[in-house]
This record gives structure tokens, C-alpha cells and sequence, in this order.
């Protein structure tokens, strides 16, 4: 494996993104795909009327882009970082050639796989739980249990990562401050700890 992450360098190099900073827009021609080595970046596409429809959050050590190695060279989606990030930028024709590597290639296919897995299971998740209950379970996943957090995310980033839009978690999080589930002001969060019970397995 270390042979195959020394070639992966070569094919790249590292980039620094500020809060908010575009790293490619949809329809921009690409000649890079990437691996997010730190922070967080939403990928969205544009309606015709101009509203961004979120697709998903990406976190540390996942790939994305990739669909311009094989499928189309534009990109399909834009990407912005959330917060400050470092990503992987990989030169496509690079890492073309490197394909031609038999353990290479068997490697790189087997991550495709673990990412189709994690797209079926998005989708179960999604049939599965309630848009409250998926936010329950994505402050546990990012933060853990707690009282009180200090929230790292916009509320827009958030409905993304939970797979509904900001109108909807908007009144979500007025109904659960009605129930007295929880307290959030500006960036802080406060959970009711009876409300934890009935989200953690």
C-alpha cells in the first residue's frame, strides 16, 4: 500500500481552502478529482431559478469528483468548503496511467465499492429514520452526547448532511424548542438529555 499512496503523490498536490472558498462550480471543465484530508465540503447543484439544492456534506478521508476519471469531464455539481479545509487535488491523466497498475487499480476499485455500499446505505438511512431522528443521530455521530455544543456547521450545511432542505430544519428545530428538546442560540446548543434515549442505540 505504501507503494500505491507514493505514486498517489505524484499525481497531486495538496490545497488549502478558507471558509466559504469554491473549489470548482458545475459545468467547469475538470482535470482534477479529490480527497478531503480535513474539514468539510458541500457539494450542491444550481436550479434553473437559481436555488442550490444541497447533494451531500463530504467529510475527511472520502473522495469526490471522482466522476470525472471515467463518466464526463465537466463537473457535475459545485463544491465549496464549510469550514477551513484541506483537500487532495489528483490530476485525472495521472492518475490514468497509474491504473494500468494491476494492485493499483484493484485497490482503487475496491474504494468505489465501499463508496457505492455507503450510497445504498444513505438510501436506507434516508427511507429508515424521520428528518428528526436523522438529526439526532447526526449530532451524535459529529459530536456525541452532550448538553451543550458549540455548533461548527451553517444550519444549510446541516440539513445537506441529514438529507432535507434548511426550510424544513428550520421548523424542525422550532418544534423541538417547543417540546423543550432543545436550546440553541447563535452557535450554541443545548439537549434535553431525555431526548438522547430515544435516538442512541
Amino acid at each position: 500500500m505504501a507503494d500505491e499512496l507514493k505514486s498517489l503523490r505524484t499525481a497531486g498536490s495538496i490545497k488549502n481552502m478558507s471558509h466559504g472558498e469554491l473549489l470548482f462550480t458545475e459545468g467547469e471543465p475538470g482535470n482534477y478529482f479529490y480527497l478531503l484530508m480535513d474539514g468539510g465540503i458541500r457539494l450542491f447543484k444550481t436550479s434553473p431559478a437559481g436555488q442550490e439544492v444541497d447533494i451531500r456534506l463530504v467529510k475527511p478521508g472520502e473522495i469526490f469528483a471522482e466522476v470525472i476519471i471515467f463518466d464526463r469531464d465537466i463537473y457535475p455539481v459545485s463544491a465549496i468548503a464549510v469550514m477551513p479545509s484541506i483537500v487532495f487535488a489528483v490530476n485525472r491523466m495521472v492518475f490514468n496511467d497509474l491504473l494500468t497498475d494491476k494492485s493499483f487499480r484493484k485497490k482503487f476499485i475496491i474504494n468505489l465499492m465501499q463508496k457505492q455500499r455507503y450510497l445504498a446505505e444513505r438510501i436506507m438511512y434516508m427511507m429508515s429514520y424521520d428528518v428528526e431522528e436523522r438529526f439526532f443521530r447526526f449530532l451524535l455521530d459529529r459530536y456525541g452526547r452532550f448538553e451543550e455544543v458549540q455548533i461548527d456547521l451553517p444550519k444549510k450545511d446541516i440539513a445537506a448532511a441529514i438529507g432535507t432542505i434548511p426550510e424544513t430544519l428550520s421548523r424542525l428545530i422550532a418544534r423541538l424548542k417547543n417540546h423543550g428538546a432543545i436550546e440553541w442560540e447563535g452557535n450554541s446548543l443545548k439537549v434535553n438529555p431525555e431526548w438522547w434515549e430515544m435516538y442512541e442505540d
